[in-house]
C-alpha cells in the first residue's frame, strides 16, 4: 500500500480483550512512522454516535429490541462513516476504531439472533464498498473478559449480559475470522501485554511496511 493512502483498521473483541490500550499502542507505532491517526469508536466517533452510544450501553435501556439495537447501531455508524472515517481516508490518514461492522455480526448476529443477511444489507446500504483494510481480532476466553470486566468497574448493558450471550458473541467473531482470514487476523489475547503487542507489531510491520 502507498505511504500516502489512507489505512482503515478495525479492533474487536469481546468485552474485556484490553481493546483500548491496544489501540493506543498502535496509534503510536504509526506516530512514530510520521503517520497522522484518527482514533476513534462505534457505537460513536461523532456527537449523534455518542448520543447512541449513551442509550444503547445504558443498564436502565434493556428493554431495547434486537432489530431497534441494530439499526441504532447503523443509523450511528452511517454519520461515523460520513463525518470521520471518509474524510480522514480522503486525507491520507490513518484510522484506528474500536469496532466496526464485525461487532454488529458478532453481537446482534450471534449475540441476539438476528439473521446475518439482514446485516448483510444494512451494510451494503450504509457502507458500500467501505471495508477496514485490516480487522485485529483480540480473542480471550469468556471467564477471563469476564474477570477483566468485573476489575474495571460498573458494567454497561452488554457486560451484564448472560455468560450464553458471551459465548455466542465469541464464536461468531472466531466464525468471522475463518470466513475472511486475509482481512481479520486473531491476536491471542490472553496472555501478558507485552506479548499481545508484539503479535500485533509483527502483524503491522507485514501489513505496512
Amino acid at each position: 500500500m502507498s505511504p500516502q493512502a489512507g489505512i482503515f483498521i478495525s479492533v474487536e473483541g469481546s468485552d474485556g480483550a484490553g481493546k483500548g490500550s491496544n489501540i493506543e499502542f498502535i496509534q503510536h507505532w504509526f506516530k512514530s512512522r510520521l503517520r497522522q491517526v484518527v482514533t476513534t469508536r462505534e457505537p460513536g466517533g461523532t456527537p449523534l454516535g455518542e448520543k447512541v452510544r449513551e442509550l444503547l450501553l445504558a443498564k436502565n435501556s434493556a428493554a431495547i429490541s434486537p432489530m431497534t439495537e441494530l439499526l441504532l447501531m447503523f443509523a450511528a455508524r452511517s454519520q461515523h462513516i460520513e463525518d470521520v472515517i471518509k474524510p480522514a481516508l480522503s486525507g491520507s490518514r490513518v484510522v484506528l476504531c474500536d469496532r466496526f461492522t464485525d461487532a454488529s455480526f458478532a453481537y446482534q448476529g450471534g449475540g441476539r439472533g438476528l439473521a446475518n443477511e439482514q446485516i448483510e444489507q444494512l451494510k451494503r446500504l450504509v457502507q458500500g464498498d467501505l471495508q477496514p483494510d485490516l480487522t485485529l481480532l483480540l480473542d480471550i476466553p469468556i471467564d477471563v473478559g469476564l474477570t477483566r470486566v468485573s476489575n474495571r468497574g460498573k458494567p454497561d448493558r452488554f457486560d451484564s449480559e448472560a455468560d450464553e450471550f458471551k459465548t455466542r458473541v465469541r464464536a461468531a467473531y472466531l466464525q468471522l475470522a475463518e470466513n475472511d482470514p486475509a482481512r481479520l487476523v486473531i491476536i491471542n489475547a490472553d496472555q501478558p501485554l507485552k506479548a499481545v503487542q508484539r503479535d500485533i507489531e509483527s502483524v503491522l510491520e507485514s501489513r505496512f511496511p
